[in-house]
C-alpha cells in the first residue's frame, strides 16, 4: 500500500500553491473580463433603451403635432361647427383631401377623424386604412362617438392641449384594418375664432407598426419589452403575453421582472439588471428598463420600456478569453508541479535521516545515525531527538505506573480496596449473562452494618474507617475465592455468589458473615461489635436484571433490619410474608362483611 511521505506531500503542497495561484489569477482575469462585458452591455442597453424611449415620446409628440395642425385649420372649425356629414360641401371635401394626405404620408396612422361636438359626437370626416389602401367613410356609415373618452375628454380641454389615450386593442365596430390591433389615440380640440370648442381631431396610431419602425436600427438579438403604467405587457418577445387584459388575463411586467417594481411605484426612473447579479429574474439576459412619461399633458401616465440581450451573446468574447486562460493555466501548472518536486526533494533529503531516527526512537543504532555534530538547524534537531528519547523513556515508565493506579482507583474503593459499585455492577451483569447462557443461578447478598453509626459517633470517623477496613478483611476471609465482595458506600457491602451452588450456599454464607461480624473488633484498645443485617435476592427467581437484583436484596435487608437486626432474609421470604399478610387481611374483611349481613337479616322481621 502506497504511503505518501513528506517529499510527496510537500511536492503536492507546493504544486497546489502554484496551480492555485495561476488558476486564481486566470479566474480573476476571466471573471473581471466577464463582469466588464456584462456591465458594458448593460450600459449600452440602458443607453439604447433611453434613446428608444425618447424616440417613442418624440413619435407620439409628432402625432400630437399633426393633430394640432389639422385642428388649427380654419376649415376644420367651420366644418365641425356647421356640417353634419351629409350632402355636398365643398369646404368639407377640400378638408378631406388634407386629411387624406396625412394618411398617405404616415403609414402608421390607422384612422384620422374630425368629430363634431354636435350630433352626439358625429364623425364628419373619417379616413380608415384597410387592405386595399385608404378608405373614406361617408354618409350613413359615419358614427356617433360622443360616449368615448377620446371624444368627451378632449372636448373639455383648452385649445392646444393634447389627449393621449391608454394603449389598447381596437374593438370599435367598422374600424377596418385597425380592428384588433394595438392602438394609440391622440386627440386635440378644434376651436372656432371665438375660442369655443366645436369638435375634436382624432388620430389612431398603429402601435405595432410604430414600434417596428423605431426598432429597425436595433441589433437583431435585442428583445423589446413595453408595459403600460399598470404593468400590462404591450410588447413582449412572446406575443402570447401581450395585451393579456384584453382576453381576461393579466401578464404584468413587475411579476415577470421583480426588479421593475420601483419603476411602477415611481421610485426609480431606470433599472439595470443582469444574470450575474439577479440570476433568478433575468432568464439568462442582460436587461435595461426605463420609465418614460406618456403624453405631454397626461399627468402621471407613463410607459415602461425595456431592452434585453442574451447573456450568451454578451459573453461570447469572454468565452474566447476563457479558453486562452485555461491553456495558460495548464502550462503554468505543469511548470509549478516540476519546480515543486525539485524543491521538495532538496528540502526533505536531510529530514529523512531524522524521520528514521524518530520512528526508531528507542533503538540505539538509530540514534547513532543522527547527525549530532552538525551545527545548523538539522544538528540542533538531532540533538533534541537524543534528549527527547531519554526523557520520553522515563516519562513512559512513570505514566504506566500512574495509569495502573488510576484504573485501580476508578474501579475500587479507596478505603477498603474492595471493588466499588461500578466494577461490581459490571461483574454482576457479566455474571447474569454467563448464568443465562449456562442456565445456572446466582445470588446477591446486601450487607448493611447494624451499629456502625453509633461507632462512628462515639469513637470518631478515623476509628470508623478502621472498622470498615476490618469488616472488609473479615468478609473476604469467610467467602469462597470465586465469590465477589464490594463496598457500595458508607456501611453497605454487597456479595455475589455464582454457580449452581448459589441457591444453597447463600444462607450459609449469610450466616457466616453475621457470625464473623458479631465477633468483637478491637480498635485503639476499644472493643466493639458491629453486627449486620443481610438481604438475599436470587437470579433468575427474583429478577433478571442487575439493578433489580440489587434493589430486591436491599428490600430484603431492610425488612430483616426492621425485624430486629442481626438477621438475614431472602427476598422470596419477604414476598411470601406479604402474600400471607394480604390473605389474612382479605379473610378479616370477608369475616366482617359476613357478620354485618347476618345481623341485617335478623333485624329485618323486627322492623
Amino acid at each position: 500500500m502506497f504511503r505518501p511521505g513528506l517529499t510527496f506531500k510537500l511536492s503536492v503542497l507546493l504544486a497546489c500553491i502554484g496551480v492555485l495561484a495561476s488558476g486564481a489569477t486566470g479566474y480573476y482575469a476571466y471573471h473581471s473580463n466577464r463582469t466588464m462585458l456584462v456591465k458594458e452591455a448593460g450600459r449600452s442597453l440602458l443607453t439604447s433603451t433611453e434613446l428608444l424611449g425618447e424616440r417613442i415620446s418624440t413619435s407620439i409628440d409628432d402625432v400630437g403635432a399633426d393633430a394640432l395642425v389639422l385642428a388649427s385649420l380654419p376649415s376644420s372649425a367651420e366644418v365641425a361647427a356647421s356640417d353634419d356629414g351629409f350632402g355636398k360641401n365643398v369646404m368639407r371635401e377640400r378638408l378631406a383631401q388634407v386629411y387624406s394626405s396625412f394618411m398617405v404620408h404616415h403609414v402608421q396612422y390607422l384612422q384620422v377623424r374630425l368629430i363634431s361636438r354636435a350630433h352626439h359626437g358625429l364623425e364628419i370626416i373619417r379616413f380608415d386604412r384597410d387592405a386595399d389602401g385608404l378608405m373614406r367613410v361617408q354618409g350613413v356609415d359615419l358614427q356617433e362617438k360622443g360616449q368615448f373618452p377620446y371624444v368627451f375628454e378632449p372636448l373639455a380641454f383648452s385649445p392646444g392641449r393634447i389627449y393621449t389615450s391608454p394603449i389598447l386593442v381596437n374593438h370599435e365596430y367598422g374600424a377596418h384594418a385597425a380592428q384588433g390591433k394595438p392602438t394609440l389615440r391622440v386627440a386635440t380640440p378644434v376651436t372656432n375664432a371665438q375660442g369655443a370648442v366645436v369638435g375634436v381631431v382624432v388620430i389612431d396610431v398603429d402601435l405595432g407598426d410604430l414600434l417596428k419602425r423605431l426598432q429597425s436600427d436595433l441589433p437583431s438579438d435585442y428583445q423589446v419589452y413595453l408595459a403600460n403604467e399598470w404593468g400590462d405587457f404591450l410588447v413582449h418577445p412572446d406575443p402570447a403575453k401581450t395585451f393579456g387584459f384584453d382576453v381576461g388575463r393579466r401578464v404584468l411586467m413587475q411579476d415577470s421582472f421583480a426588479v421593475t417594481k420601483p419603476l411602477f411605484d415611481q421610485k426609480e426612473s431606470e433599472v439595470l439588471v443582469d444574470d450575474i447579479a439577479h440570476p433568478r429574474q433575468t432568464d439568462g439576459q442582460v436587461l435595461a428598463f426605463v420609465r418614460r412619461p406618456f403624453g405631454a399633458f397626461q399627468g402621471n401616465r407613463f410607459i415602461v420600456l425595456g431592452l434585453g440581450k442574451p447573456l450568451q451573446d454578451v459573453l461570447s468574447g469572454a468565452h474566447l478569453l476563457g479558453d486562452s486562460i485555461i491553456h495558460m493555466v495548464l502550462i503554468f501548472s505543469v511548470l509549478a508541479v516540476l519546480l515543486a518536486i525539485l524543491f521538495a526533494r532538496a528540502l526533505t533529503r536531510p529530514l529523512h535521516m531524522l524521520a528514521y531516527a524518530a520512528t526508531h526512537l528507542f533503538a540505539e543504532h538509530a540514534m547513532e545515525t543522527l547527525p549530532l555534530k552538525r551545527t545548523d538547524e538539522i544538528g540542533v534537531l538531532a540533538r533534541g531527538f537524543d534528549r527527547l528519547r531519554r526523557e520520553i523513556r522515563s516519562q513512559m515508565d512513570a505514566l504506566h505506573v500512574k495509569q495502573r493506579e488510576l484504573v485501580h482507583l476508578a474501579t475500587h474503593d479507596v478505603l477498603t480496596g474492595l471493588p466499588n459499585r461500578t466494577l461490581f455492577m459490571e461483574k454482576l451483569e457479566r455474571a447474569i449473562q454467563d448464568a443465562t447462557r449456562r442456565r445456572e443461578g446466582l445470588a446477591v447478598l446486601f450487607v448493611d452494618l447494624d451499629r456502625f453509626k453509633q461507632i462512628n459517633d462515639q469513637f470518631g470517623h478515623s476509628v470508623g474507617d478502621k472498622v470498615l477496613v476490618a469488616v472488609a478483611r473479615r468478609l473476604k476471609q469467610v467467602l469462597h475465592s470465586a465469590d465477589v465482595v464490594a463496598r457500595l458506600g458508607g456501611d453497605e457491602f454487597i456479595v455475589l455468589i455464582e454457580g449452581p451452588r448459589s441457591a444453597e450456599a447463600a444462607p450459609g454464607v449469610a450466616s457466616r458473615i453475621m457470625t464473623t461480624l458479631n465477633e468483637e473488633i478491637v480498635m485503639d484498645g476499644q472493643g466493639m461489635t458491629v453486627g449486620a443485617s443481610i438481604g438475599i435476592s436470587q437470579f433468575p427467581d427474583d429478577s433478571g436484571t442487575a439493578e433489580e437484583l440489587l434493589l430486591n436484596a436491599d428490600a430484603a435487608m431492610y425488612v430483616a433490619k426492621s425485624g430486629g437486626r442481626c438477621a438475614y432474609l431472602r427476598y422470596q421470604d419477604v414476598l411470601e410474608a406479604r402474600r400471607r399478610e394480604q390473605a389474612e387481611r382479605a379473610e378479616a374483611v370477608h369475616a366482617q362483611t359476613g357478620e354485618g349481613a347476618t345481623e341485617g337479616q335478623e333485624a329485618e322481621p323486627t322492623a
